[in-house]
């Protein structure tokens, strides 16, 4: 038997859903949505994006000087990024009196 999906209305009116496993634990549980479709289209999401998912394990050493690596290349990214916007401001004219 395989695992199932388990669509639920809340107390607040929005929906979840949660992933449970062949014995009926919950495996995942979903955001709130605010429509029974959005809660349906993330299921059809989960559906289509577990089977061939891929694992990125963050508790690594590797990984984390490799996030390190990355956030250093955003902060450089945006560094740039203002400094062009500065240059192609246009300068403000000095008030004379």
């Amino acid at each position: 038997m395989p695992g199932k999906f388990v669509v639920k209305k809340g107390t607040t009116g929005k929906f979840r859903f949660s992933l449970l496993s062949t014995n009926g634990q919950v495996v995942a549980t979903s955001e709130a949505y605010n429509t029974k479709a959005s809660a349906m289209n993330g299921v059809k999401a989960v559906r289509s994006l577990s089977a061939d998912a891929s694992l990125e394990d963050q508790t690594t050493k590797e990984w984390a000087a490799g996030a390190d690596a990355r956030k250093a290349a955003a902060v450089a990214k945006t560094a740039k990024k203002r400094a062009t916007a500065k240059k192609a401001a246009p300068a403000k004219k000095a008030a004379t009196s």
